[in-house]
């Protein structure tokens, strides 16, 4: 392979990562649930089944225009969740969705017994949003 080959390889392939790493944050429900070993559509139900959308503003979930606490609109794309305890990632997500006492001790955000792989859907949802 030449020189140049070899250059225009590298980028193609660079290119790539940051097409699928982009698709996480932005609709792309397959890199979602590649990226949270989860089911997107399970995520959606999940939502809705406990009622987030009563206290949230969540893409594509029915009647999900609450105030209480914050807009899940591109969550996957801030820099912080849980007050700015936590930097935004899939993992710390779930924390935060399953025991959000442990991570903000009187935090409004209700322990919902929300299990590990449920947490995982919904995580994988909001990234595929």
């Amino acid at each position: 392979m030449t020189a140049r080959a070899g250059a225009t390889a590298s980028l193609c392939a660079l290119a790539a990562a940051v097409a699928v790493a982009g698709g996480c944050g932005g609709g792309d429900e397959r890199s979602a649930a590649n990226l949270t070993g989860a089911s997107v559509q399970r995520g959606h139900d999940a939502i809705e089944k406990l009622g987030c959308a009563s206290c949230h503003q969540i893409d594509g979930v029915e009647g999900a225009n609450g105030r209480v606490g914050p807009s899940l609109v591109g969550v996957e794309k801030r820099q912080y969740i849980a007050g700015g305890r936590l930097t935004t990632t899939p993992e710390n997500m779930v924390h935060w969705i399953r025991d959000p006492q442990d991570v903000l001790p009187g935090t409004a955000m209700p322990d919902l017994g929300i299990d590990e792989a449920t947490a995982r859907d919904i995580v994988a949802y909001l990234y595929g949003r």
